[in-house]
């Protein structure tokens, strides 16, 4: 399967509205690359308060976008026995530039990668894009962990 819808996503990550923020993912690379959609709205819900008459999504929701994107690729790579059970967890952001400002009504695209990958650890790298122009990128790493 080379495509994942919302109802896909939701069975593979933990995240739930309203902060589950990707809406699918796609032209998916096992355990290496793929491709997510971020809908963001007029109604999202950071936009009545970041910031009123000016909405902006903030930088620290793009980096979550990452960060969820390369969970669901993770989760959908892995042996379900392996992943059943387990959390992914951001472990730390390394590089993180916000070029140019994500304003709703728009369709946000983030090309991620899997860079490594060593046990439990693994590191990402992603841009994020609107129409083609670059909003962001970044590179960080992640845990899978055991639920408690």
């Amino acid at each position: 399967m080379t495509h994942l819808n919302k109802d896909k996503i939701i069975s593979l990550l933990p995240h739930r509205e309203p902060m589950l923020l990707i809406d699918e993912l796609y032209d998916i690379k096992k355990l290496s690359s793929a491709t997510a959609v971020v809908n963001v709205k007029k109604d999202s819900f950071f936009v009545q308060g970041h910031f009123p008459g000016n909405p902006v999504m903030p930088g620290v929701l793009i980096v979550e976008s990452f960060g969820q994107a390369a969970a669901a690729l993770t989760a959908h790579g892995l042996d379900k026995s392996t992943y059943e059970n387990k959390l992914v967890f951001l472990m730390g952001v390394e590089k993180a530039r916000f070029r140019n400002p994500v304003i709703p009504d728009c369709e946000l695209i983030l090309k991620i990668e899997a860079i490594r990958s060593h046990g439990r650890v693994w590191k990402y790298k992603g841009e994020a894009f609107v129409n083609d122009l670059k909003m962001a990128d970044a590179i960080w790493s992640a845990t899978i962990v055991d639920k408690k």
